[in-house]
C-alpha cells in the first residue's frame, strides 16, 4: 500500500535505502526558451520505499536534517550524478552540466567541498559538468562560513548557482555579498496572474543581475504565458513542467539524445577593463572617476530602439543646465526631447558601436524643460562606448559636451558666408586669409570654383606667382607687399593685374593682430576694377 512514512521510519529505513537503491536521482532538464536546447539539468532527490511507495521531498528531507542525515544522502546524490556523468561521458550521448543541490547542514560541515572534490576525482568527471546549487535561506545567520564554501568551490572550478532568489527577505543584501554565477529566480511571483506588481519586481531582478553579468534561470515555469514574459524580460533560460517534470535516469537519457545542447549561458559580457557593477559602488574607483574625475558622463542601455539612463554624474546635470535633478534623467524617456532626426542619427552611432567596438561621437538637438526654466533647446555633443552586453541588451558609457554656442556660431556663419558668397559673385570680388605661421592661404568658394584653387593653399604666395594667377613681372611687388604685411603694416593695396589674363584687380589686405601685437594673418580681397577707376 501507498502511505506517507513517519520521521522514524524514515531514520530506521535510511541505511538500507541508500544501500538498495530506495534513495534516487531525477533530473529536471534546463531549456533555454528562444532556442528549444538543453543548457543543463538539476539532480533531485526522490525516495521509493518498496513497501509504501513514493514519498513527498518536503517529507523525508526534513527528516533527515533534523537527524543529521542529509550530509551522508547529499553526498550519496552528488556520487550518483558523478557515476550518471561518467557514463555519459563514456557514450554517443554528450552530458549537460548538472546541479547539485548543497544544503545549509552541508555547509556548516567543514569537510563537504573537500568530500565531493574526492568523489569527482574518483570518477574523474570534468567540473565543467557539475555545478554547487546552495538555496538563498542558507546563507541566512551564516555569511561568513558560507563565503568561505563559495571561496572553495569557485576555487576546485565549481560554478554555484544559487536557488529561489527572491523567497527570502534579505535578497538583495546577499546577492551583494555572495558572488554567484547563476541566479535561480522563485515564479512563486506568479502564482496567480502574470505580471502586475509581482511582473515589475520580477523584471527588475532580471535587469539588475544582467549589470552584475549574472546568467538568470526562471525555476517552476509550467506555463507558456509564464515562458513568454520571461523572455519579453530578457531571461530565456527556463526550468519546470513547462518543458518537463524530473525524469528518472532512462528518460532522462533519452531528453539527452533528443534536444540539441547549449555550450554555456551566456552573461553580460563586459568590455576589457570595463567593470560595470562598480560604477554603482561609491567607494570603487570606477565611481570616484565617474564622479570627480572626468567630463560630463552617464551610463545607459540600450534594448530593441529603447535607451533607459541608468546613471548620470554632477557634471551631466551641470552641462545639461535647466535645474533638472539627476531623478529627472533617470525616469524620463529620453527620446521624448531629441529630434525625430537626432534619434536616428544617435541610433545609427549605436549601431555602429556595437558593430566595431569604438568610441562614436555625435551631435544632437535636444529640447529640455524644466519647471523653473521653461524650455530650451541645446545641443549635445554624445561620445559613446560599449561596456557590456547581454543578448540583445546593451551597456553604454556616455560622455557629453554642450555645443549649442558652437552650433548657433557655425549657423551664422554658415548662413554669412552664403550672403558673402552670393555678394562676391555679384561684384565680381574673390577673398581669402593668409596665416603667416603656416604660410598657407584659405581661398574663398569663388576663388576655388573659377581659379580652381584647393581649399588649403601651401607656401603662399609663390605656389600661386609659379602657376600664373600673380604674373611674374609682378612677383616681387607682391612678395613686397606680403614682407611688409608681415613686418606690421596694418593694411595695403594697390592694382595688380591677376591670372593669365593680366585682368586689373583692385586688391586689398588688412592684418589681424594678436594680443602683443604681432600680425597673426591677413585678409585679402580682389575686386574686378571698372575702367573709371582703372583710368583714374
Amino acid at each position: 500500500m501507498e502511505r506517507r512514512m513517519s520521521e522514524k521510519e524514515f531514520v530506521d529505513s535510511f541505511d538500507r535505502a541508500l544501500e538498495q537503491g530506495h534513495i534516487f536521482v531525477v533530473y529536471q532538464p534546463q531549456i533555454n526558451h528562444s532556442t528549444g536546447r538543453m543548457i543543463g539539468a538539476e539532480a533531485l532527490m526522490r525516495w521509493r520505499d518498496p513497501e509504501f511507495g513514493l514519498q513527498y521531498p518536503a517529507d523525508f528531507i526534513p527528516a533527515l536534517e533534523r537527524n543529521d542525515l542529509i550530509y551522508r544522502a547529499d553526498l550519496y546524490v552528488f556520487e550518483k550524478v558523478c557515476i550518471f556523468q561518467q557514463k555519459c561521458l563514456g557514450s554517443p550521448v554528450s552530458p549537460v552540466p548538472v546541479s547539485f543541490n548543497i544544503s545549509r547542514y552541508d555547509i556548516f560541515e567543514k569537510d563537504y567541498v573537500d568530500a565531493i572534490e574526492e568523489i569527482r576525482k574518483k570518477y574523474r568527471v570534468p567540473v565543467r559538468f557539475l555545478r554547487a546549487e546552495i538555496t538563498e535561506s542558507s546563507a541566512i545567520g551564516g555569511m561568513e562560513v558560507i563565503s568561505e564554501v563559495l571561496r572553495k568551490l569557485h576555487e576546485y572550478g565549481y560554478m554555484v548557482e544559487m536557488d529561489d532568489f527572491g523567497s527570502g527577505y534579505s535578497s538583495l543584501n546577499i546577492l551583494k555579498d555572495l558572488e554567484v554565477d547563476v541566479i535561480k529566480l522563485d515564479m512563486d511571483f506568479f502564482r496567480g496572474e502574470v505580471g502586475g506588481r509581482g511582473g515589475v519586481i520580477i523584471s527588475s531582478m532580471v535587469q539588475l543581475t544582467k549589470w552584475l553579468h549574472t546568467p538568470v534561470i526562471a525555476e517552476g515555469v509550467e506555463t507558456m504565458e509564464q515562458a513568454e514574459f520571461m523572455k519579453s524580460i530578457g531571461c530565456n533560460y527556463i526550468q519546470g513542467y513547462l518543458y518537463s517534470k524530473p525524469l528518472e535516469e532512462g528518460d532522462f537519457i533519452r531528453k539527452l539524445a533528443q534536444l540539441e545542447h547549449e555550450p554555456e549561458m551566456n552573461s553580460m559580457e563586459m568590455a576589457e577593463s570595463m567593470h560595470a557593477e562598480k560604477f554603482w559602488n561609491p567607494d570603487s574607483m570606477e565611481t570616484l572617476i565617474f564622479n570627480d574625475f572626468v567630463g560630463a558622463a552617464a551610463i545607459f542601455s540600450y534594448s530593441d530602439g529603447q535607451i533607459d539612463i541608468q546613471r548620470v554624474n554632477k557634471k551631466y546635470i551641470k552641462e545639461i543646465g535647466m535645474n533638472l535633478t539627476a531623478q529627472d534623467f533617470v525616469t524620463m524617456n529620453p527620446w521624448t526631447y531629441v529630434s525625430a532626426e537626432g534619434r536616428r542619427a544617435y541610433k545609427s552611432v549605436i549601431q555602429k558601436a556595437i558593430k566595431t567596438g569604438e568610441e562614436q561621437k555625435v551631435d544632437t538637438w535636444r529640447t529640455f524643460e524644466s519647471r523653473c526654466c521653461g524650455e530650451d533647446k541645446i545641443c549635445i555633443r554624445s561620445t559613446i562606448r560599449l561596456i557590456g552586453r547581454a543578448e540583445t541588451q546593451y551597456l553604454f558609457y556616455a560622455m557629453i559636451q554642450n555645443v549649442t554656442a558652437e552650433k548657433k556660431r557655425f549657423i551664422e556663419l554658415f548662413d554669412s558666408e552664403k550672403i558673402f558668397q552670393h555678394a562676391f559673385d555679384q561684384a565680381n570680388v574673390f577673398a581669402w586669409e593668409y596665416i603667416y605661421a603656416t604660410k598657407q592661404m584659405h581661398p574663398c568658394f569663388r576663388c576655388m570654383r573659377e581659379l580652381h584653387l584647393p581649399p588649403v593653399v601651401e607656401n603662399y604666395p609663390d605656389s600661386l606667382i609659379e602657376i600664373g594667377i600673380f604674373p611674374s613681372d609682378y612677383a616681387d611687388e607682391y612678395r613686397g607687399w606680403i614682407k611688409k604685411l608681415e613686418e606690421g603694416a596694418e593694411s595695403i593695396e594697390g592694382i595688380i593685374p591677376l591670372t593669365v589674363g593680366r585682368i586689373p584687380f583692385h586688391v586689398r589686405y588688412t592684418n589681424e593682430f594678436d594680443e602683443n601685437g604681432k600680425p597673426l594673418k591677413a585678409y585679402g580681397s580682389a575686386t574686378l576694377v571698372v575702367d573709371g577707376e582703372k583710368e583714374g
